[in-house]
């Protein structure tokens, strides 16, 4: 409970002084060296350099049930993973912070791109936002016209064989 306050504070701290914008991107931060670190730890649990695109599904159900999320697997293809949620990790204290599902995309996205080589995280529902329930799909294949889709693009740091 916390650590959960206090999230949700900084959030609303961040958010209230310079704008849901500029917060989101300071939690992008933090994601992204939290999904790094994340990444290495799966690698050395399961031994290997790189997790396979279902692996990368797994980890990302297992990460958030690790912190009390219900994420689950809805659609997994070579093109894409969808996600779906009922609990938010956050909790209730996540109701109107949408700078913090900025961690949830750049952990996933972190993830999937230095493993798969790409990644563009679209939160397409949200419980901060006042949904039932999360819709997290991460493209794993770069669209032709990036204009014209939402979401945020992560690329791998390493090769990636076909």
């Amino acid at each position: 409970m916390f650590l959960r306050t206090l999230v949700r504070e900084l959030a609303t701290s961040l958010e209230s002084v310079i704008g849901l914008e500029e917060a989101s991107g300071y939690v992008s931060l933090v994601g992204q060296a939290v999904g790094t670190q994340i990444d290495e730890m799966y690698l050395k649990a399961l031994g290997t350099e790189r997790l396979t695109g279902e692996q990368v599904a797994e980890a990302l159900v297992d990460l958030k049930r690790r912190i009390k999320g219900d994420f689950y697997v809805i659609e997994h293809d070579e093109t894409k993973i969808v996600l779906g949620n009922r609990v938010c990790p956050f909790a209730e204290k996540v109701v109107g912070r949408e700078s913090m599902c900025m961690m949830t995309s750049h952990v996933f996205g972190t993830v999937a791109a230095r493993n798969l080589g790409y990644a563009r995280v679209e939160l397409e529902e949200t419980i901060a936002r006042g949904d039932a329930g999360c819709r997290v799909v991460v493209h794993l294949v770069p669209d032709v016209d990036i204009e014209t889709v939402s979401g945020r693009e992560y690329f791998g740091d390493r090769a990636v064989a076909p």
